[in-house]
C-alpha cells in the first residue's frame, strides 16, 4: 500500500494513490509504503528513481548497513519503532528511510500507530512541517513519546503485580500469574530500551551528517534529551523488576518448604499408630482385646488418638500454620 502526502501550507495532506499516473502527478514530501507490492514498488523506482532495500537487508544491524550514503547521493537509514498490540506482545518494526530528492521515502511492513500519529498531528497544526526532514523529525520525536507512554503501562501493570506479590498469604497459582506478568513487562522494558536506544543512533547520525538547519538541529538536541530521561525510568523498572522476580520464587519457596513440613509431620503422625499395628501383629496370641467385649473399639480409638496427636501438637507449637 502506498500512502502519499503533499505539504500544503504546513499541513500534511494526503493524495488517493490508485493507480500509476495519480503517483506521476503528484508532488509529495513523504511516500510512505506499508508492505509494498512489486508493482508498487516498480512504480517508485521508475518515477522517483529510488530503489527500496529488500526484506532481507532488513535484518543487518551493523551501523555501517543501517545508516549510509548510495553512490547516487541517496541517504539510506533503517530505524526500529515499537508495536504494542492488544492480542499479542510488543514487538520491533524496523523502518527503512530513504532521503532523497526532496522528499522522504519509508518503507515497513505493518502500519505503525506513530506513522498514523504523525499524519493526524500534521494535518491539524498548521506551519509544523516544513520539509521532509521535519517529517522524520516528527517520526522520532513521537516515538520517544510513545516508548513513554508504554513505560508508564509497565509502571501500572507491575503496581499490580507488586499488590499481588506482597499480600499476606502468595499462593503458588498467583506466584505463577505474577511471574507471567512479570515475564511480560520485562520483555516489553527490553525492547523498548532497544527501540531508545536505535532512535538515539539514527538522530545523532542526523546530527552528525549536518543535514539539518538551526531549527531542526535545536529539535534533534530535544529529542536526544527525551530520551535521556527515559533511561533512568528503564533502569529503574529494570531493577523493580528483577526485586518483584525475587520475592516471587521466594514466596513459592517457602510455599515448598511449608509443604515438606506437612509431609514430614504426616510421616511422624503415623509412625504411633504403625508401632502399635507392629506389635499387635508381631504378638498376635497376647491381644488381651480378643477377651474384652469392646477390645477391638478400645484397639481402634487407640490408633485414631496416636494419629491424631501428633497433629494437635505440632499445631499447637504453630508448626502446621500456613
Amino acid at each position: 500500500m502506498i500512502n502519499v502526502f503533499v505539504l500544503q501550507n504546513g499541513r500534511l495532506s494526503q493524495v488517493n494513490i490508485d493507480r500509476r499516473e495519480d503517483l506521476e502527478n503528484s508532488m509529495p514530501v513523504w511516500v510512505d509504503l506499508t508492505d509494498p507490492s512489486d508493482e508498487e514498488r516498480d512504480w517508485v523506482r521508475s518515477i522517483y528513481g529510488v530503489t527500496l532495500p529488500g526484506e532481507d537487508n532488513f535484518k543487518d544491524i551493523e551501523a555501517s548497513a543501517r545508516y549510509y550514503e548510495a553512490e547516487n547521493g541517496d541517504l539510506h537509514l533503517r530505524t526500529d519503532f515499537l508495536l504494542e498490540e492488544d492480542d499479542g506482545p510488543s514487538r520491533v518494526i524496523t523502518v527503512a528511510f530513504i532521503l532523497a530528492r526532496d522528499m522522504l521515502f519509508s518503507l515497513h511492513s505493518d502500519d505503525l500507530p506513530i506513522f498514523r500519529l504523525v499524519r493526524m498531528r500534521a494535518r491539524s497544526r498548521p506551519g509544523s512541517i516544513a520539509d521532509y526532514k521535519d517529517v522524520l523529525l516528527d517520526l522520532y520525536a513521537t516515538d520517544a513519546e510513545y516508548s513513554a507512554d508504554a513505560l508508564e503501562g509497565v509502571y501500572e501493570s507491575l503496581d499490580e503485580v507488586s499488590r499481588a506479590v506482597l499480600q499476606e498469604e502468595l499462593t503458588d497459582k498467583d506466584a505463577a500469574s505474577a511471574l507471567n506478568a512479570i515475564a511480560h513487562e520485562e520483555d516489553l522494558n527490553g525492547r523498548i530500551r532497544r527501540n531508545m536506544m536505535d532512535t538515539r543512533r539514527a538522530v545523532s547520525f542526523l546530527m552528525r551528517g549536518r543535514l539539518l538547519n538551526a531549527e531542526q538541529f535545536e529539535e534533534a538536541r530535544q529529542i536526544m534529551r527525551d530520551i535521556e530521561s527515559l533511561d533512568g525510568h528503564t533502569a529503574f523498572l529494570f531493577d523493580k523488576i528483577n526485586f518483584l522476580m525475587d520475592a516471587t520464587v521466594g514466596f513459592i519457596n517457602i510455599n515448598q518448604n511449608k509443604i515438606i513440613k506437612i509431609f514430614s509431620v504426616a510421616s511422624v503422625a503415623f509412625l504411633p499408630p504403625t508401632l502399635i499395628a507392629s506389635i499387635y501383629g508381631m504378638n498376635f496370641k497376647v491381644m488381651p482385646e480378643l477377651d474384652w467385649t469392646f477390645g477391638y473399639p478400645l484397639a481402634g480409638v487407640l490408633m485414631l488418638a496416636s494419629a491424631i496427636a501428633p497433629f494437635w501438637y505440632f499445631r499447637r507449637r504453630g508448626w502446621l500454620k500456613t
